[in-house]
């Protein structure tokens, strides 16, 4: 069955996401009026799932929810990324999962029913891979195809991690390469060389369940992982969080392919623009093409992580034995937090 979902959809991946400064005017003055004592993490630090501490008083039930629009063509492969993006949540926050419910919008007048099995298929073999059942979920019949999931996880209160904790000199890790939004745009342009097909994909299908390895290294003091907002847009609401500022070392950020070819012909998503404007002004970025690339919204991207220095070696041989040898190299540090660093400041300075 020759499909190509991306026509059917007018968004991409964590493309989709509405942008942080939007997203700052929706959530204002949203939180509950009286606290659950219970919510360790709520929406306040902008973290990657809801934390609420059970009645042993040891476990955190973490609860999450993640959907989007066609970023690839194959349907098994819109499954199993959206997926996997899903799931990142609970594994950024150092949580295992326990399950999943699926949540899938499908122009049933467009799309053949047996289309949608396909992509709950590829969820399926995710969810398998990450030890957890797919266990039901709701569908509507939508104007565009949409698939995501509910997923649910436990961690150790102790183990917990969060995007808030960052300390000056901590070194930070970046679990995947950038590029994922740039390499989908151009295949959906048609003009992705034959070098690059399939690296997005490859990339977006792997689950970072290295988060919970993290999770028991106390020199890990802080995580989130890299979605919708690009690099710079995780690392600036981890620096918030945090209090502090942080500076990347653009030449050790990892990239899947020569991003700069295909920038310079004009191919990246929409959603890179909205990224920048709605939090440029609280970076130093140096070029154009810096920014484009630690702006790419990123679908399924990599865990973002902040290791106490003097734990290095300690914290890389766990990278390694993850299977993430290649990318066991700092990409930055975390600074001091300067003048209006929490609240809404935060300045990062991107360095060659």
């Amino acid at each position: 069955m020759n499909i190509r979902l991306t026509q059917y959809s007018s968004g991409a991946g964590c493309g989709c996401k509405i942008s942080p400064q939007v997203l700052d005017e929706i959530l204002a003055g949203s939180a509950p009026g009286t606290p659950d004592p219970r919510l360790l993490v709520g929406n306040d630090t902008r973290d990657d799932a809801a934390a609420l501490l059970l009645e042993d008083g040891e476990t955190v039930l973490l609860s999450t929810t993640d959907f989007f629009m066609p970023i690839v063509d194959d349907a098994f492969d819109f499954g199993r990324i959206a997926s996997a993006n899903a799931i990142s949540d609970i594994f950024a926050m150092g949580g295992r999962p326990t399950l999943a419910l699926a949540i899938l919008g499908w122009p049933i007048d467009k799309l053949a029913p047996e289309v949608a099995r396909e992509v709950i298929g590829g969820a399926k073999s995710v969810c398998a891979e990450a030890g957890i059942t797919l266990a039901g979920g709701h569908s509507i019949d939508s104007p565009e195809p949409i698939f995501g999931l509910a997923v649910s996880g436990l961690v150790k209160k102790d183990k917990l991690k969060t995007n808030e904790g960052a300390k000056p000199g901590d070194l930070l890790y970046l679990t995947k390469s950038l590029g994922v939004g740039i390499l989908a745009t151009a295949e959906k342009r048609g003009v992705l060389r034959a070098d690059d097909v399939g690296k997005a994909a490859a990339s977006m299908v792997r689950l970072n369940s290295a988060g919970a390895e993290f999770a028991e290294l106390d020199c890990v003091h802080a995580m989130t992982d890299v979605t919708g907002f690009g690099l710079l847009g995780h690392l600036l609401e981890m620096c918030r969080a945090g209090g502090v500022t942080a500076e990347l070392d653009f030449a050790a950020v990892p990239t899947l392919a020569d991003l700069a070819h295909y920038l310079g012909q004009g191919v990246a998503p929409g959603g890179t623009h909205r990224n920048w404007a709605s939090y440029g002004k609280a970076v130093d970025c140096g070029d154009e093409l810096r920014r484009m690339i630690l702006s790419d919204p990123q679908t399924s991207g990599g865990l973002l992580v902040a290791v106490d220095a003097a734990d290095r070696e300690r914290f890389e041989a766990v990278f390694g034995a993850c299977g993430l040898a290649a990318e066991a190299v700092p990409i930055g540090r975390i600074s001091a937090g300067g003048a209006g660093a929490t609240g809404g400041g935060g300045t990062l300075v991107v360095v060659g």
